[in-house]
């Protein structure tokens, strides 16, 4: 069990109980689910390809390609052509990747003051620029992974409202910059 998953059960669920007076463990504020995305919008197969190969480094699960279901003109982009790449994490998953996130990523992001943080009633978004993301797994093929798309996190809450989701936010230690 991630030490992530075994704070949330011993002291976040406690936390909430008593902050917010939940009287049914079933009805706390919990991750649903992570999506991670990578926009690659006018590019070539190869460099789609290594973008991939990255989201599934970065996330340990495989990706799925996200296709346009309706043609753009003006962003000369025809119906059925890949634009981005995608995955979706749940459960234990959800953890591991915060683990990753909180000691790997973070820590070697340069002038970092915070994520900014778009909020919504159940859910937040914040991006990392793919230059940025500097993991062991890429040092040894840095030119191949040196120019990434930014990525796209969005965490999926059942929280109530937005007091509940800082809080939840904190709790997981993810560094923002507030603006309440």
């Amino acid at each position: 069990m991630n030490f992530l998953e075994t704070y949330y059960k011993r002291i976040v669920k406690q936390d909430l109980a008593n902050k917010f007076i939940f009287t049914n463990n079933k009805k706390l504020p919990k991750l649903e689910k992570i999506t991670l995305n990578f926009g690659c919008k006018n590019v070539s197969i190869q460099k789609f390809a290594i973008t991939m190969l990255a989201l599934e480094i970065i996330s340990l699960k495989k990706g799925a390609i996200t296709v346009t279901k309706k043609p753009n003109v003006l962003l000369k982009i025809q119906k059925g052509q890949p634009v981005g790449c995608k995955v979706e994490l749940k459960n234990r998953q959800i953890y591991s990747f915060l683990t990753k996130l909180n000691l790997e990523i973070i820590p070697k992001l340069r002038n970092f003051h915070g994520f900014k943080i778009e909020k919504q009633i159940f859910n937040f978004f914040f991006q990392i620029p793919g230059n940025k993301i500097l993991l062991k797994e890429f040092e040894n093929q840095y030119p191949l992974f040196s120019n990434l798309p930014n990525l796209d996190i969005n965490v999926h809450t059942t929280t109530k409202n937005s007091k509940e989701l800082i809080f939840l936010a904190k709790a997981f230690k993810l560094p923002f910059q507030q603006k309440v």
